[in-house]
């Protein structure tokens, strides 16, 4: 699987560069987003700009994605998603579970709206 991932202190940016999220990748992915927020990554911006295509499973991946930082009170934000996969979670409805933003400018401005003026605790 192809990624590239952007390490800020506030949220990550893992960008998908694969064009098929399906049953051969969804594993994968599933896998390398639970480890990083299992790593401490709070909030995870999944930017899928590369992607064409998804099918179901993709779709649960990025639902266990969601349940991971969510259930967390972090944030799961997808970005830059292609017209198919957003008709995809527009037919399947996942559109009103899943937060799906038009960049990732919107997704880190989203977070840092979000977030605590500071981190003392």
């Amino acid at each position: 699987m192809k990624f590239s991932i952007e390490k800020e202190q506030l949220y990550t940016v893992f960008k998908l560069e694969e064009e098929k999220l399906d049953s051969t990748l969804s594993p994968e992915l599933k896998s390398e987003l639970v480890s990083l927020q299992a790593q401490g990554v709070k909030n995870l911006i999944l930017n899928l700009s590369s992607t064409r295509y998804a099918d179901s499973s993709g779709l649960s991946a990025l639902l266990t994605g969601n349940r991971a930082y969510t259930e967390n009170e972090g944030a799961f934000i997808l970005s830059e998603v292609t017209d198919f996969v957003d008709k995809l979670l527009t037919i399947s409805q996942l559109n009103n579970v899943l937060t799906v933003l038009a960049s990732d400018e919107a997704a880190k401005d989203l977070i840092l709206a979000n977030s605590p003026e500071d981190e003392e605790e």
